[in-house]
């Protein structure tokens, strides 16, 4: 008998990707599905609980992606592949990614993933890389099941012990991940000297981006509770002019505004810088005393909204200096001849106007007075009186 015929046989991969893909192409379009509700189920959550995410993507894992997974070898013997039993063997079938804006929100999703599905395994990368001596991106992974109660359901049951993978990473780690294709070398020890020091720097400045990016988040959540509470309690004169402080100031002094938006309050504190002011103890002193309803009514006949009665009594407290440094002084013919009418109808009412001007114009005015007319801190009390 010939020695040849007792070799063992090589196996077939070409076999083995072909059989496997037939046999995918049958439930992929279950596993899409089944990405979308993990999505949507996500999606979901993080509405209800507030949390916001830069993305969620879902997709099932494409027929040539899943060919070329197929033929991996097995890393114990090359001839015997990876993934004897695709179907099963291969996790991420249906995938979903989570993309964040910062890092302490991973684990925050990690929460809630936890709390919405069975985990089955969770995978850090970031650990798996350095194992490796490789270069790449750091994510959370993590392997989920519907838990019963939903597969009890009826739109749920065909999704009865399908897994899912669910990626979880920050948008610079998703940047690193989307150009990672394009990088030829994996492993620290094959790369040229010159390209290591350079992928060793990019990666160590996306780390700091990220540190950096959640110490802003931290400082600005510090910083917007700190004005709030400040506007509770009068010290106005350290809140700085920001669209949340003057949306706190004003819910305060005038009375909340469901209708209006975060971009409103945004111009808001663009046009209030450029007045001049630099705090809200300044804007304080500038209305004080002047009555937002009656200023609506004499100008427009009717109570106007929070914002429209707030610029009226800007309008009383500082008279011509608010239109000298207002940022729509040159726009067209339109807004000065508004300013007058309405000053017209105060002065008709016998509302006393102002000339106040902020501590910072005042250097470029030396002879500007902060409250002309005899309109000072002290007197703005009446000016409101008809």
């Amino acid at each position: 008998m010939n020695s040849v015929d007792h070799q063992p046989r090589a196996f077939d991969f070409e076999t083995h990707r072909l059989k496997a893909i037939a046999e995918y192409q049958k439930v992929r379009p279950s596993y899409e599905e089944f990405a979308d509700v993990v999505r949507k189920i996500l999606s979901e959550v993080f509405d209800a609980r507030e949390l916001r995410v830069h993305s969620i993507q879902a997709r099932a894992k494409e027929i040539e992606s899943f060919g070329r997974k197929v033929l991996e070898p097995s890393d114990i013997g090359p001839e015997e592949p990876r993934y004897p039993n695709p179907l099963t063997d291969i996790t991420d079938l249906a995938g979903v990614r989570v993309i964040t804006f910062f890092p302490r929100t991973l684990e925050e999703v990690g929460n809630f993933i936890r709390s919405e599905f069975n985990v089955t395994e969770k995978s850090d990368k970031a650990q798996l890389l350095l194992e490796e001596e490789k270069f790449g991106y750091s994510s959370i992974h993590y392997l989920v099941r519907l838990k019963g109660n939903r597969t009890e359901l009826l739109e749920y049951s065909r999704f009865k012990g399908l897994l899912a993978e669910i990626q979880v990473r920050t948008i610079l780690q998703h940047a690193w991940a989307e150009i990672e294709h394009d990088i030829q070398y994996k492993s620290v020890n094959t790369i040229p000297t010159s390209i290591r020091r350079r992928f060793m720097s990019l990666a160590g400045m996306l780390e700091i981006g990220d540190r950096e990016f959640q110490a802003i988040q931290d400082e600005d959540d510090l910083m917007r509770k700190s004005a709030r509470q400040s506007v509770r309690t009068g010290e106005l004169e350290n809140v700085e002019i920001t669209p949340d402080a003057v949306r706190a100031y004003l819910d305060r002094k005038l009375g909340h505004d469901g209708r209006l938006s975060d971009f409103s309050y945004e111009y808001l504190a663009r046009q209030l810088r450029a007045l001049g002011f630099s705090n809200l103890r300044e804007v304080d002193e500038c209305v004080a005393g002047f009555d937002d309803d009656r200023l609506s009514r004499y100008a427009w006949g009717a109570r106007q909204g929070q914002i429209e009665r707030f610029d009226l009594m800007l309008l009383a407290g500082m008279g011509e200096n608010y239109q000298k440094l207002h940022p729509l002084r040159s726009s067209g013919d339109w807004f000065v001849p508004s300013c007058e009418r309405k000053l017209a109808a105060f002065r008709e009412r016998g509302v006393r106007i102002g000339s106040y001007i902020a501590p910072s114009k005042r250097v470029a005015d030396q002879s500007a007075p902060v409250k002309a007319d005899s309109t000072d801190a002290a007197s703005a009390s009446s000016n409101a009186i008809p």
